[in-house]
């Protein structure tokens, strides 16, 4: 996924309100632009932070510019989870998911129940594979974790994962780890404990896990290499 046109650099002043940041342009301009992560964004959010930032040539958009990456020590973090959705299905379309070459179909945003949605499903053969995608930029001592913040929602894709699962199909939930310092993944139980047990529940119902890990560059950004798990 290459950002066309170009990314502008500019500095973190604050994050605030969940979907707004107030950022410093190169020439010194001081501005507001959004920030599309409902998360909290634990150790990516520090003021004084180097980020990149699209903009938007839509009229009708309050905020023309959004925060796409954050600077942490020697590498980038993707933050705009609005991307992932894009960025993973663009790496399965290209065959750099092991697990899932040549679909014969992906589809992105499948309603399967009257209240959710899910983020892809995949059609190979006589398979039927719905999966639920979650953006991780948390990461401490190596580990990659998610998620940032309580989830109820988050919760409530697991399950409906685990019945789809019930009923004939396959369930994958898809973490992709948008920075480059981890190299495994744990579900963040000090953060939300009932989604870390939910997720462990629904591994033993034959919801699969899979985790991958993105490189972040001002240019773009790229599915590079599968991370092992554990849920301990």
């Amino acid at each position: 996924m290459k950002f066309n046109p170009p990314l502008q650099p500019a500095t973190l002043l604050k994050r605030y309100k969940r979907f707004l940041a107030d950022v410093r342009m190169e020439d010194g301009r001081e501005i507001t632009v959004h920030c599309p992560n409902s998360g909290s964004m634990h150790g990516c959010s520090t003021p004084g932070s180097q980020i990149f930032l699209s903009r938007s040539e839509n009229p009708k958009r309050k905020y023309p510019y959004t925060l796409e990456m954050i600077r942490h020590g020697t590498t980038w973090i993707g933050v705009n989870t609005m991307r992932t959705n894009s960025l993973v299905a663009e790496a399965i379309i290209g065959g750099r998911i092991t697990e899932f070459q040549n679909m014969d179909s992906v589809q992105s945003e499948i309603k399967t129940s009257m209240s959710t949605r899910l983020d892809l499903l995949l059609t190979k053969d006589a398979r039927t594979i719905y999966m639920e995608i979650k953006s991780c930029s948390l990461a401490e001592d190596g580990w990659a974790m998610f998620p940032d913040a309580v989830t109820t929602r988050g919760t409530k894709h697991l399950h409906e994962l685990a019945d789809l699962v019930a009923r004939g199909n396959e369930g994958v939930i898809f973490f992709c780890v948008q920075r480059l310092d981890a190299d495994q993944f744990r579900p963040a139980a000090q953060t939300d404990p009932i989604y870390a047990a939910t997720l462990s529940q629904v591994h033993r119902q034959g919801v699969r896990i899979l985790v991958y890990q993105a490189e972040i560059t001002p240019q773009e950004i790229h599915i590079i290499r599968p991370l092992p798990f554990s849920l301990t």
